[in-house]
């Protein structure tokens, strides 16, 4: 049974008032971001298949950054170096500067962790009782190998060396207002101990890393307790 005509036109407008609410409403979810690619503000990432294609593009950020400074580095040379497409790199991130700073914000929070573990158990508030396995900092920086090869690296951009110094510094600052009471500025004693630490990298570095983080404790240990004449 044919419908007359103005039940047929009422019958379109609905299908195509529902087809169009249907578009508008999925269009609402899928954005393209300025490079043309779908973004996805709703990744879990705690998803085992987002922290494989991260850990992949970090990896080989490190793999290229050995070769070429990090503004010379394309997205498509990153991605063909972790074996992703493009459209994956932006699901997740927005240029390739963006996976340096994630990269080297985690490695600072771990820095910071680490350099804090000795102050969690008191053991520096006394020199002479200060406990080689409370020291962290070396397990961190063999943590981080990869990324510290680079850093110390000579043809490497002094930025990287700066911004862990600088780190470093602030971290020593920070635990000196709360442990220490000086009668001078403390400016030039935290350059100098934070210009100690890196130069016991540097040269843990130049070694190869041949040495375990213990012995590096024992090392860092000897210096401090030989600097407050506590052998």
């Amino acid at each position: 049974m044919e419908h007359p005509p103005t039940i047929q036109f009422a019958n379109i407008v609905i299908i195509y008032s529902s087809y169009s609410f249907l578009s508008d409403s999925l269009w609402t979810k899928r954005s393209l971001n300025a490079n043309g690619f779908e973004e996805n503000s709703e990744l879990n990432e705690n998803d085992l298949r987002v922290i494989k294609t991260k850990r992949a593009l970090h990896e080989a950020l490190l793999s290229l950054l050995k070769a070429k400074p990090l503004e010379a580095i394309s997205v498509s040379a990153l991605c063909a170096k972790a074996t992703i497409t493009r459209g994956t790199f932006y699901l997740h991130y927005k240029d390739v500067g963006a996976v340096f700073d994630e990269h080297l914000g985690s490695l600072l929070r771990d820095l910071e962790d680490s350099y804090m573990e000795p102050y969690r158990h008191g053991t520096l508030d006394l020199p002479r009782q200060l406990d080689p396995t409370t020291i962290r900092i070396f397990h961190h920086v063999k943590k981080y190998q990869k990324f510290y090869e680079i850093v110390f690296d000579r043809n490497s951009p002094l930025s990287y060396y700066y911004s862990l110094l600088e780190k470093i510094k602030r971290l020593m600052s920070d635990t000196l207002k709360e442990h220490v009471r000086l009668e001078r500025d403390p400016t030039m004693m935290i350059s100098y101990q934070a210009n100690a630490i890196m130069g016991l990298l540097i040269q843990w570095y130049e070694e190869g890393f041949a040495r375990s983080p213990e012995a590096m404790n024992d090392e860092l240990t000897y210096y401090i307790k030989l600097q407050n004449f506590a052998p």
